[in-house]
């Protein structure tokens, strides 16, 4: 019997990736405004070929704009299957890109992340942290946990995952996981 469970996860928006969807937003519509009044302009002077070429450019960029800002909505989904969790990120709904895989029992750290469990100088941190989907949609009052996992990795070497489970997900994990994590998460 498989042992199977996916969750979706909603990147945490701080106040930089605000500012930068609102630039984004904002500077591409200006720069849209700014090319349709100067293609406005060129079919009022007679230039059919720059109202063309003016045209295009215009909508190409309020499409680039457009792509950009759908782009700053960021999500997670954790895949876990007898014993690899499987993380992708997804953009604006439509494109995923495969983050990061491993084998849960080649963990070598687990736990909550409060801060507490430094990171090396060597490592590479991957954080796919956020709000999970159900916790939003049932009005979560419990604050949801990040926790972290630090296992060698062959593309990043030794490298630390911050990563927030339900309790579905993070039960399969730590069945998973070595003895001696286990024990340590059960105390």
């Amino acid at each position: 019997m498989d042992n199977f469970a996916e969750q979706l996860v909603t990147k945490n928006s701080d106040s930089s990736d605000r500012f930068r969807t609102i630039g984004v937003f904002v500077g591409g519509a200006l720069l849209t405004l700014v090319l349709a009044v100067l293609t406005v302009m060129m079919l009022f002077a007679g230039r059919s070929l720059g109202f063309l070429f003016g045209a295009a450019l215009t909508a190409a960029c309020g499409f680039a704009a457009w792509r950009l800002f759908q782009n700053t909505q960021v999500e997670y989904e954790y895949t876990f299957t007898n014993g690899t969790l499987d993380i992708d990120k997804i953009l604006a709904k439509t494109r995923r890109k495969e983050l990061l895989s491993l084998e849960v029992r080649k963990v070598t750290d687990f736990g909550v992340y409060d801060g507490s469990a430094k990171e090396t100088s060597d490592m590479t941190v991957v954080s796919a942290e956020g709000t999970p989907r159900v916790f939003e949609e049932e009005g979560g009052e419990k604050k949801p946990e990040n926790y972290y996992a630090d296992f060698p990795h062959e593309e990043y070497g030794n490298t630390r995952l911050i990563f927030t489970p339900d309790e579905k997900m993070l039960g399969m994990i730590v069945r998973a996981l070595p003895g001696t994590l286990r024990n340590k998460m059960h105390k």
